[in-house]
C-alpha cells in the first residue's frame, strides 16, 4: 500500500473539549443477549497487561462477559493465528495489535462497528477488516539529563553532525515503516543515502523492543534514539523519568488496530468488544492511563498538545502487507545490520 501524506488541518480540525463519561453507549442492544449467552470473549493483544486489564474490567462489569486476555508480541500472535487456522482450532475472537491488517482476508470478518464512524478516516479500513484504536507516532526520544535542548537535531540530516553520539544512538530492530516514511518524504535515492550515512556515521545500536528502548533511555543507558513511540515516551516522562520526545519530519503514523476472527467462537461478544475499543469510554481510559493517542478526535489526548505538536510536522501513514514487510525488513537490516 502506498504511504499517504496527511495534512495538519486534518489532525487538528476536530479537536474538542474532553469527552464526558457516557453510560455504556458502546453496548449494541441487538446483539447483547446473544453475546451474554456466549459468556466470554478471547482477545489476542500486544498491549501490556497494566494498561489493558483495567480497561477490559470495565467491559466485563458492563456486560457480564468474561474476557480471556492473551498478551504477546506481534510475531508470536500472528504465528498462533496461523497455527490455529491450519489445524482448524480457532481460539481467538478479537485481535488488538499494530498489524491486524496482515491477517489473511479469509480469516478476517468484514464488519463496521457503530463507533467506527467517530474515528479518524485514516483509521478505517476501506474493506472494514480493521479499525484504529489508537494512533502511534514515531519520534526521536532523548534523555533530558544527558542531552541539552540546544543539542537536539533540527532534522534527520542534522543527526550527522552529532559526532558525540557515535555508538550511543539507538534504533529498534523492526523500524522498517519509519524507514519507508523517510524514503517517501526524501525520495528513494536521497532517503537511502541519508539512512546509510546515519548508519555509517553514528553506528546506531540496534535493540529489540520499543518499550525496552524507552526504559533504557529514561534510565540514562543511552542518550538518544532515532525514533520511538510517543506514547511510551509519554509514559516514562509522566512517571517522573528524565525523558521526552521531539518530532522531526517525517513523523511516521501507524495505528493500534482491532479486528474480528471470521471464525470467532464468540462472534457476538467479539462485536461488542470491538465497538467498546472504539468508544469514548475505552479511548479515554487508554489515553489517561497509557498515553495512547485516541483515534476519536472527541477524546482528549494525553498530553493535551500531542496532536498539535505532531501536526506541525509532515505526518506520513505507512502500512505494509505481509509481502512488503519482508522486503522492508530485509532493506532495513542491510542498512542498520550489515554483515
Amino acid at each position: 500500500m502506498k504511504p499517504m501524506l496527511i495534512g495538519a488541518a486534518l489532525i487538528c480540525a476536530a479537536l474538542t473539549a474532553p469527552a464526558q463519561a457516557q453510560q455504556a453507549d458502546w453496548i449494541i442492544p441487538d446483539i447483547l443477549a446473544a453475546a451474554k449467552a456466549e459468556g466470554q470473549v478471547t482477545v489476542y493483544s500486544s498491549t501490556n497487561e497494566q494498561e489493558a486489564l483495567p480497561m477490559w474490567k470495565v467491559f466485563e462489569e458492563a456486560t457480564g462477559i468474561k474476557v480471556n486476555y492473551i498478551r504477546g508480541a506481534e510475531g508470536p500472535l500472528h504465528g498462533r493465528v496461523s497455527v490455529e487456522a491450519r489445524t482448524g482450532q480457532h481460539s481467538w475472537d478479537v485481535m488488538n495489535a499494530a498489524s491486524v491488517n496482515i491477517i489473511p482476508e479469509q480469516l478476517s470478518l468484514a464488519w463496521e462497528p457503530p463507533n467506527a464512524r467517530h474515528i479518524m478516516a485514516e483509521a478505517r479500513d476501506p474493506k472494514k477488516r480493521w479499525y484504529g484504536v489508537y494512533a502511534g507516532y514515531d519520534v526521536p526520544q532523548y534523555n533530558t539529563n544527558l542531552v541539552k535542548a540546544d543539542e537536539l537535531p533540527k532534522s534527520y540530516e542534522d543527526f550527522l553532525t552529532k559526532k558525540q553520539w557515535v555508538g550511543k544512538v539507538v534504533i529498534e530492530g523492526t523500524d522498517r515503516d519509519w524507514m519507508e516514511a523517510i524514503l517517501q518524504v526524501y525520495g528513494r535515492e536521497k532517503g537511502l543515502k541519508l539512512l546509510k550515512d546515519i548508519a555509517a556515521t553514528l553506528k546506531p545500536v540496534v535493540l529489540d523492543g520499543h518499550l525496552a528502548i524507552a526504559r533504557q533511555i529514561a534510565a540514562g543507558e543511552y542518550p538518544i534514539a532515532l525514533m520511538n513511540y510517543s506514547m511510551l515516551i509519554t509514559n516514562m516522562k509522566q512517571s517522573g523519568a528524565p525523558t521526552d520526545f521531539f518530532p522531526l519530519d517525517p513523523v511516521h503514523l501507524w495505528f493500534g488496530q482491532v479486528g474480528i476472527n471470521k471464525n470467532a467462537p464468540h462472534p457476538n461478544a467479539a462485536k461488542l468488544a470491538t465497538n467498546f475499543l472504539l468508544s469514548v469510554e475505552a479511548q479515554t481510559i487508554a489515553s489517561q492511563n497509557g498515553g495512547r493517542v485516541p483515534t476519536r478526535l472527541d477524546v482528549e489526548s494525553n498530553p493535551k498538545d500531542v496532536r498539535e505538536r505532531m501536526a506541525q510536522r509532515k505526518i506520513v501513514f505507512v502500512q505494509h502487507s505481509a509481502e512488503e514487510l519482508r522486503g522492508r525488513q530485509k532493506l532495513f537490516d542491510e542498512i542498520f545490520r550489515p554483515k
